[in-house]
């Protein structure tokens, strides 16, 4: 059955606003798929029947006209309101049984990171993916969220074209449809990859939901039904978005990190909940782009988990750019004004107060995924708070033979701490007694400038009651930052005044993501201050920093 949009009086077209169906969905009749806003205010789009959704062909922003197919629908006769038995269609499905060695449930970067390494170690692997290839850090997530990064500091850099001899851009505007499109061709380049490596190593790859049957069978609903046997299981289903109980939230208007990924339209004004990564990254994509942009924090900074000179720093550049922090606030209700505008009550250190914008986006975080696994099954623990699964330093859960990677874990939600989990796993299965060692993690996070980290920060030497010594130098006096004209920020460097080595480093500047990658592999070999001091840096490079960080760790730096 198809699902049309309602007739839209006048012929005129309307815009969709907030999607809450998803695909593989069981809806009731009666039950709300979408919002689209129309001259004429808000006009539901509802299920017509109790069923599931087969296909969503509308996405958020998109524009729509009266009869214009929004989804496409599985009708359930006879579906009670408790439930929605899918049984009698699964009958009709086709029912293979599969053995594989190892099974691999979600094909993020952490599955499909240790399906591609099983394989390359011999082993039988068979990868279940509800959704497209490569998870929410390549679909929805790192990959598109940096292509719109890359967008906005192209927007910058035409702005500011004068301070490097070149004329302003006349006419220069933004045009949200071709950003879009430039980040979707990004990120269907990098599935299309995905599939390929697949193929190459002989991945068997199914499509559809998982669920355990027992802690060595799990079916999977796709196109046929496959009920799979397998000696070592993998789960690696990632995170979803994090709820939180706010009225209003639902409103067409309001974003979450997903759908102001397909945003064709540029709002003027922008009010971002969430002061944390995922709403400084929207905030200064957003700015860049000649956005008014408004971030409410219900902590008393932003960035709470990087060093808190930093978090002072970021928020002073925020400010300089024209970005309205307001931190220890509180979002309590958002509702539509009579212009179609969003009316955001917070209360903060002055008392309940407004804001009004065009768009919403709700960047509260996100929290381990297990819908549907039926996990309780496999007999597998889950962590003390029930957010997520337990495992141990070998990502072992408490079967045996069931591990667990990634933000499912709940451990660190990092794209890369997930795929060197995947390996982890799959060298434990193959019994070689590996670790993970999290001493070591880099962290990025892309504001302008941006900022990164690996090991420890003061904070945290001081809780630990570390004897340490930093070394802070600044990038107005690096030669190449000066050339970039991103002078803005600093490094910090971190040394155990007992064995000399570098135990941590924090970065917000130019080409932070990058330079991180020194510092990492200097605190993981466990080098000195002196051995990095030894060391030939290119010049002139922003890697500079590092060098002359080292020589403040010693008898001083030598550039300022």
């Amino acid at each position: 059955m198809d699902i049309i949009m309602p007739v839209i009086v006048g012929g005129k077209t309307g815009k969709v606003g907030k999607i809450s169906a998803k695909l593989g969905d069981k809806v009731k009749k009666g039950d709300i798929l979408a919002q689209v806003e129309t001259g004429k205010g808000n006009k539901p789009v509802k299920a017509l029947e109790s069923g599931e959704i087969t296909k969503i062909v509308c996405s958020e922003g998109e524009e729509v006209k009266s009869k214009q197919l929004m989804f496409e629908f599985l009708p359930i006769e006879d579906a009670d309101d408790s439930a929605l038995d899918v049984k009698e269609q699964s009958d009709k499905k086709e029912n293979i049984n599969l053995d594989t060695e190892l099974l691999i449930i979600g094909s993020g970067p952490g599955g499909y990171v240790a399906a591609i390494y099983a394989a390359k170690k011999g082993l039988k692997v068979t990868i279940v993916e509800k959704d497209n290839l490569g998870g929410t850090c390549l679909n929805v997530g790192c990959i598109p969220t940096k292509s719109l990064v890359k967008s906005s500091e192209v927007c910058h850099s035409i702005k500011n074209s004068q301070l490097f001899g070149i004329n302003t851009v006349s006419n220069a505007q933004v045009d949200m449809k071709r950003v879009i499109a430039q980040k979707k061709s990004v990120v269907d380049k990098l599935v299309y990859g995905v599939n390929f490596l697949m193929q190459k190593n002989k991945i068997n790859v199914i499509k559809g939901n998982a669920s355990f049957l027992s802690d060595k069978k799990v079916t999977v609903d796709g196109d046929k039904i496959y009920t799979i046997s397998a000696k070592d299981i993998i789960v690696a289903t990632g995170s979803k978005i994090s709820k939180i109980n706010i009225p209003g939230l639902d409103l067409p208007l309001v974003m979450d990190s997903t759908s102001a990924l397909s945003c064709t339209e540029l709002p003027k004004s922008i009010t971002i909940i969430g002061g944390g990564v995922i709403g400084m990254e929207f905030a200064f994509i957003y700015r860049n782009l000649g956005v008014e942009v408004n971030v409410v924090e219900f902590m008393d900074r932003l960035l709470t988990m990087v060093d808190r000179e930093v978090s002072k720093e970021i928020k002073t550049i925020a400010d300089d750019l024209g970005i309205n922090i307001y931190t220890s606030s509180k979002v309590k209700k958002i509702q539509k004004s009579n212009t179609n505008q969003a009316v955001i009550t917070f209360e903060g250190e002055n008392g309940e107060q407004l804001l009004i914008s065009d768009k919403v986006l709700s960047a509260i975080g996100r929290e381990p995924n297990l819908d549907g696994l039926n996990i309780e099954k496999s007999g597998v623990k889950l962590n003390a708070n029930g957010r997520g699964i337990f495992v141990d330093e070998y990502m072992k859960t408490n079967i045996d033979h069931i591990y667990a990677i990634g933000d499912v874990t709940n451990i660190i939600q990092l794209a890369h701490v997930a795929s060197h989990q995947g390996i982890t796993a799959v060298s434990n299965i193959l019994g070689e007694k590996k670790k993970m060692d999290y001493s070591a993690v880099p962290n990025v996070i892309f504001t302008t400038p941006e900022i990164s980290s690996v090991g420890l920060n003061e904070d945290q030497c001081k809780e630990k009651n570390i004897d340490y010594k930093v070394s802070k130098f600044n990038f107005r006096s690096n030669g190449k930052a000066l050339t970039m004209n991103e002078t803005r920020g600093f490094i910090k460097l971190l040394k155990d005044n007992k064995n000399n080595k570098i135990i941590g480093g924090t970065i917000i500047g130019a080409e932070a993501s990058s330079l991180i990658s020194t510092i990492t592999i200097a605190i993981s070999k466990g080098l000195t201050d002196e051995e990095i001091r030894e060391t030939i840096f290119a010049h002139p490079t922003t890697a500079e920093v590092i060098h002359e960080a080292a020589f403040g760790l010693g008898i001083g730096a030598l550039h300022e």
